[in-house]
């Protein structure tokens, strides 16, 4: 592996640690000793190559496919932006029975894949996303809002400017301004 390689496979590491907020000892500690500190820091600053057999064991432990652990593939990974943003609850979320919240795991996973957003923890969502998620659950995205509150995956006061609000302010009615209930 050239040195080259190595640096850029130890940066996406190092984001992905990064985005689930731990350290490099919060690492040790998490795996219960399984990966040591020093050596996830040596393959974060690319001083030790990494065989395919750790890399993909280490994406299991963090939860993130194999290729979003790659440089040149996927989103870069990033921070979140969270100015006016809804932020679930990924941990809550993913405790819901999967008939109730399968379509919203499904969604999320997709927007984590797309954004190269693997901390595990929470994931934000945007107004375009919050459309199709109330498509999908065919219901205003006021009442998505109050679903995902009463499920607890959604922090209420973030909620607030969404319900009842949304759209041309008439309660059900989609942003752009036909109601729930007209043909589109």
């Amino acid at each position: 592996m050239s040195t080259e390689y190595a640096k850029a496979l130890g940066v996406r590491l190092r984001a992905i640690r990064s985005q689930q907020g731990l350290s490099l000892h919060g690492v040790e500690q998490k795996s219960q000793g399984r990966w040591k500190a020093v050596v996830v820091g040596s393959y974060e600053r690319g001083d030790r190559a990494v065989t395919v057999q750790r890399l993909s064991e280490l994406a299991e432990f963090y939860g993130v496919p194999v290729h979003e652990l790659l440089p040149g593939t996927g989103a870069p990974a990033s921070a979140h932006e969270q100015g006016g943003k809804l932020v679930l609850d990924l941990e809550r979320l993913k405790a819901l029975p999967v008939d109730q919240a399968g379509p919203l795991l499904r969604y999320v996973g997709s927007i984590q894949s797309q954004r190269g957003d693997w901390n595990g923890r929470v994931m934000t969502i945007r107004g375009e996303d919050l459309r199709t998620l109330g498509v999908i659950y065919e219901m205003a995205p006021s009442e998505l809002v109050k679903m995902l509150t009463e499920w607890d995956v959604l922090n209420p006061a973030a909620a607030r400017p969404y319900n009842d609000e949304e759209g041309d302010g008439e309660a059900g009615a989609f942003p752009g301004g036909f109601a729930e209930d007209d043909e589109v």
